[in-house]
């Protein structure tokens, strides 16, 4: 529907109307919610958002009321438990439904337009979730009707507003206003078997424009996750952060660190991910005694030349592993910045990494084996 957004959808019922927006964000997203028993973080948010057009009515639009508040939260609880889990979507997913007209439950309209949006943006929702509001006419005899998807008038004039929402399996909200003293176990069935047929009738509805999850928008954010040891996370990250800003601003993607060696890396563009990916990659990755590999000379010294190898990682070719010969200097062959191919022949009691040039090929990177002569 917006084709700048990463998701969106316009669901109108009757005079009620409801412009939705779905949008996708990383860990660094999340929601910080300051709870009585400590802080926890949410990686669903939903904002529900009432202005005085929808209504005909001119007024000031300033802080969210109480009652946006409420008819939020409602229309949150109804899709927070069709959401994949965090393992499969790590993604921080918001959702804002802009009400652009409203005449009778707009949260339900909310409901049904963030399904819809979800499910455009790409989100694997377990089930489609549609929601109705359930309206009462109570006589003093105790005779009653009960009204499907009420207008404001019903709302107003009527003894309960009803909210039901849920899937095609079951119900996933419920909120009920009443003006009366109660209602009967007789009422509430009746309620909840019209509400279940108006919910089927409006995923019936919902689902001839989408039914199951669209494809990921061009400009949502791709995640990419790799696991590496704990003991290479300081390395990851360096002295002051060093190494990981360096990586951020290098690739240009968003990158977030767990304790438990978790890193998601996120960019709407692929080769972002893919370079911020080989980056980490060279810093926690061991190099294999044995393999061949393509360096740059980066300093010369009296016994040898250091090489740049693998990422980050340095090694010395001893002088004597130049060439299959004497030389009085490495300079006497070597240049720093030139390209040599060089073999890991392993690593020394300090932990030090021992190269060797003379058993590669540096035409063509391959390992010369020396003919075994025949005794």
């Amino acid at each position: 529907l917006l084709p700048r957004t990463h998701g969106s959808a316009l669901f109108t019922r009757g005079e009620t109307q409801a412009l939705v927006v779905t949008t996708l964000g990383t860990g660094d997203d999340e929601q910080i919610i300051d709870a009585l028993h400590g802080n926890f973080r949410s990686n669903f948010l939903l904002h529900y958002n009432f202005p005085p057009y929808s209504v005909g009515e001119v007024g000031r639009v300033g802080a969210t009321g109480r009652r946006e508040i409420g008819h939020g939260k409602l229309a949150w609880r109804a899709l927070q438990a069709v959401l994949p889990a965090a393992t499969d979507f790590p993604y921080t997913i918001r959702v804002v439904s802009e009400i652009t007209e409203s005449n009778g439950s707009s949260s339900m309209a909310s409901v049904c337009g963030g399904s819809l949006a979800m499910m455009d943006a790409g989100v694997p929702l377990k089930s489609p979730v549609a929601g109705v509001a359930m309206g009462l006419i109570l006589e003093e005899d105790g005779s009653y009707a009960v009204l499907t998807d009420i207008l404001g008038d019903e709302d107003h004039l009527g003894d309960m507003d009803f909210k039901v929402a849920g899937t095609e399996n079951g119900i996933t909200s419920l909120q009920m206003d009443i003006k009366v003293a109660g209602i009967t176990p007789e009422i509430m069935k009746q309620a909840l078997s019209q509400a279940k047929d108006g919910r089927m009738h409006i995923l019936q509805e919902m689902s001839k424009a989408i039914s199951e999850a669209g494809e990921f928008s061009v400009h949502a954010p791709r995640i990419e996750t790799m696991k590496v040891a704990t003991d290479k996370i300081r390395e990851v990250i360096g002295s002051g952060g060093k190494v990981i800003r360096e990586i951020v601003e290098t690739s240009g993607a968003k990158v977030d660190i767990s304790d438990d060696g978790t890193i998601k890396i996120a960019s709407p563009d692929g080769a972002s991910i893919q370079k911020a990916y080989d980056m980490i990659y060279s810093i926690v990755a061991e190099p294999e005694v044995g393999s061949i590999y393509t360096g740059t000379v980066v300093k010369l010294v009296d016994f040898g030349a250091f090489v740049n190898f693998f990422g980050k990682r340095d090694g010395l070719v001893h002088v004597s592993q130049i060439e299959n010969r004497r030389l009085n200097h490495p300079s006497d062959v070597l240049k720093e910045g030139q390209e040599v191919k060089v073999k890991l022949m392993g690593f020394d009691d300090r932990g030090k990494v021992r190269l060797s040039m003379k058993v590669v090929d540096q035409d063509t990177g391959e390992e010369i084996v020396e003919d075994k002569k025949e005794s």
